[in-house]
């Protein structure tokens, strides 16, 4: 199972950023995508999620109405379009293949996470 991120960079606040990630080792469409990300200040959380056919996007509320995702199953990618950014969302975004269960989404175990893409939103 590998996935690669792309996308990152540093951005002033109220601007926007589009990553991508491409995965590759697995079926693709078989599973819910989620972005991740680690900052200074928290643990690593879930940004947003789609279901296997696009549906069921779940957000963490402070992203809501500013970031979409978005999947093209053809490609194998999941996007994460990330508009009005803000300091606070500095930080490295992972892009993992999760599983739903009970109205969430969570990384699958043994998974490894890579590198990730580094967000920097300046003041």
């Amino acid at each position: 199972v590998q996935v690669a991120e792309s996308g990152g960079g540093l951005v002033q606040a109220g601007g926007s950023l589009k990553l991508s990630c491409v995965g590759r080792g697995f079926i693709f469409r078989n599973y819910p995508m989620s972005w991740f990300r680690q900052t200074a200040e928290k643990e690593r959380e879930l940004v947003a999620s789609i279901g296997k056919f696009g549906d069921k996007t779940l957000y963490l509320d402070s992203v809501k109405g500013r970031f979409t995702i978005s999947r093209d199953n053809t490609k194998n990618t999941v996007s994460l379009q990330m508009n009005s950014l803000k300091p606070e969302d500095t930080g490295v975004y992972f892009c993992m293949r999760t599983y739903y269960y009970e109205d969430y989404y969570y990384s699958l175990p043994g998974d490894y996470w890579g590198q990730g893409t580094r967000v920097t939103v300046s003041s």
